[in-house]
């Protein structure tokens, strides 16, 4: 299961697309946005985002 981007609480500081190791995180029109067809789930957004924006999609 792929990981989500609240655009809520995003400031769009790029962290977790620099942390992502398959690049699967790229800026959209109002925050970043995971692409779920290349997120290998691995969590290391989740972990790296300082305003715990991320989470797994339901």
């Amino acid at each position: 299961m792929a990981h989500v981007i609240n655009p809520d609480t995003c400031t769009s500081c790029g962290v977790c697309a620099e942390a992502c190791p398959v690049e699967a995180i790229s800026e959209g029109t109002d925050s970043y946005v995971i692409d779920a067809d290349a997120c290998t789930d691995c969590g290391t957004c989740v972990e790296e985002c300082p305003t715990e924006s991320i989470s797994e999609a339901a």
